[in-house]
């Protein structure tokens, strides 16, 4: 069972301050004609950040159980491996990664598909246009990039998370029989749930806030959208208050969900994390 935290048993003081303070700001978006122009704008920026963020993090969690999975294996090679993937990339700033993916990677990745597949030579007997760089959407370059970053986050809560397991029960499980996968789905993976569950909240509410940095590419997500409404109608002040309001909602919301999620499993021990 996971214990409970002090500020469990405090009245949210910070929460009615932030409700009381989305309330107005809120109410000032519906009724004032600024504010509301510029919700207008920013809400087809809403879902293209919910779109990356969701994409990228469910995507850099597969890759990171692997690495994790990886850096704990019987195989030299594929723990070495596994290591230099989380240090190099860990140590690159998200926003020089977002670039080097969009103008390195990128136009590396068409290259190298096109002289594997020989697409630009059937491409040219058909009469099809060949795959260029710029055929590499932005936005799927961000989403790249943002997976690659967080997988070695992850790679690193998810390790943590089955190392924490007691090798007792893993043995007893073994000698019941029990396969690695089995052990693994069975035993491992259930367990360790429970203790990675904060930090991978912690994770999603900062991818939240990290796809923001998708709008150096010109993704137009909220961020990129209220750059351009401020660029173009000098309302600075408004602009950036509704974009501060809106990340603010999707984060706030978000941890108090993931909390009350954690809540439910200190009541529910019983509850298993299987698949």
């Amino acid at each position: 069972m996971i214990p409970s935290s002090p500020d469990d048993k405090d009245f949210p003081w910070w929460l009615l301050i932030v409700v009381a303070t989305g309330a107005y700001l809120f109410w000032q978006v519906f009724t004032v004609e600024v504010y509301s122009r510029v919700l207008d704008t920013l809400t087809r920026g809403i879902w293209v950040t919910v779109y990356v963020t969701i994409v990228a993090y469910f995507s850099a969690c597969v890759i990171g159980l692997g690495l994790a999975v990886a850096a704990m294996s019987r195989s030299l090679i594929l723990r070495q491996a596994a290591r230099l993937y989380v240090e190099v990339v860990r140590g690159i700033p998200i926003i020089v990664l977002l670039l080097y993916v969009a103008f390195v990677l990128a136009p590396a990745m068409v290259a190298g598909w096109n002289w594997v597949a020989g697409w630009n030579w059937v491409a040219d007997a058909l009469g099809f246009d060949p795959i260029r760089t710029r055929d590499f959407s932005l936005l799927w370059r961000a989403v790249i990039a943002l997976t690659i970053a967080y997988s070695s986050f992850l790679a690193e809560v998810f390790r943590a998370g089955l190392q924490s397991v007691d090798q007792g029960q893993i043995e007893a499980a073994e000698a019941l029989g029990l396969n690695r996968w089995q052990r693994f789905r069975h035993i491992v993976f259930p367990q360790a749930f429970r203790t990675i569950l904060p930090p991978l909240g912690n994770d999603f509410v900062a991818m939240v806030k990290d796809s923001s940095l998708v709008s150096v590419l010109g993704v137009t997500d909220v961020t990129q959208l209220g750059k351009v409404l401020a660029a173009g109608n000098f309302r600075y002040f408004e602009t950036y208050n509704v974009v501060a309001l809106v990340y603010l909602t999707m984060t706030i919301t978000l941890s108090l969900g993931l909390r009350r999620f954690e809540k439910y499993l200190r009541q529910r021990p019983d509850v298993r994390a299987d698949f």
